[in-house]
């Protein structure tokens, strides 16, 4: 394997001979890696963690390392990162916490870019995108291909939805509607459908247009949250996506951003 002479890799660490581990990285105990994983140089990676194949880490990142929580007593807690991830210069990410199950997970084909924090017990699902300086707090869910803007702060416990978009220097503190985009220019509101996004992803016209319908009840027209999913579902017919949209109103603990 290549390790650079000057990095300090733990002696229990698990490292496939195809990885790549460059100068003045630091590797800590019960560290597991992939195939083909590269940690550029000026890495700190401790453990419990385990990284699947492919995943790039670029210089000063530090991943893996204790939670920030003031209750943490050094219990074995853990960070699962999937594959094809490329985690950029100075991001944090630290493992779970026992009252939060433990672990926090990363999915794959994730680009989490420059000085963005990952709390503790937070859930990233695949192909999403964290621009520059996102700071998630503890217990945070981004689904899939959600994108978070540069320099907005996530309060805990916050859900993003499936293939939403939030502009950049946006405070959410609510959840954010799948196929949404949200703005603080907006005054954090969630102010029309992500339709660009959703059109570069393959979704059909037809897919659009109901939810561009659903939409406009919920965004658009006089009728309050229940009244406007109560009219959804009175329509039926409702198709996959709507459908996914209505559960996750209808399962949001903190309130929705509308």
């Amino acid at each position: 394997m290549n390790i650079h002479p000057t990095a300090i890799v733990d002696a229990t660490t698990r490292i496939p001979p195809s990885c790549k581990i460059g100068p003045y990285c630091v590797v800590g105990a019960d560290v597991e890696m992939g195939e083909n994983c590269e940690l550029v140089s000026h890495v700190v990676l401790d453990g419990p963690t385990r990284l699947g194949g492919n995943n790039k880490i670029y210089p000063f990142a530090v991943v893996g390392m204790d939670p920030q929580d003031v209750t943490y007593a050094g219990e074995c807690t853990r960070l699962e990162v999937g594959d094809n991830n490329l985690i950029r210069e100075s991001v944090t990410i630290t493992r779970g916490t026992v009252k939060g199950g433990g672990v926090t997970r990363i999915g794959s084909h994730v680009l989490i870019m420059a000085y963005t924090h990952i709390g503790h017990d937070c859930l990233i699902c695949d192909h999403v995108m964290l621009v520059n300086a996102a700071t998630l707090a503890g217990h945070v869910t981004v689904e899939e291909w959600a994108v978070v803007g540069a320099l907005c702060p996530v309060h805990q416990f916050v859900r993003i939805g499936a293939h939403s978009y939030i502009g950049g220097g946006t405070t959410i503190t609510q959840d954010v509607l799948p196929y949404s985009m949200t703005s603080a220019e907006r005054d954090t509101h969630a102010y029309m459908l992500n339709k660009v996004g959703l059109q570069r992803r393959g979704f059909s016209p037809e897919r659009i247009a109901k939810l561009h319908h659903a939409y406009k009840i919920l965004l658009a027209s006089k009728l309050n949250t229940s009244q406007a999913l109560e009219k959804l579902r009175a329509e039926g017919n409702l198709g996959d996506d709507v459908e996914m949209l209505v559960r996750f109103i209808e399962s949001s603990q903190r309130g929705v951003i509308k």
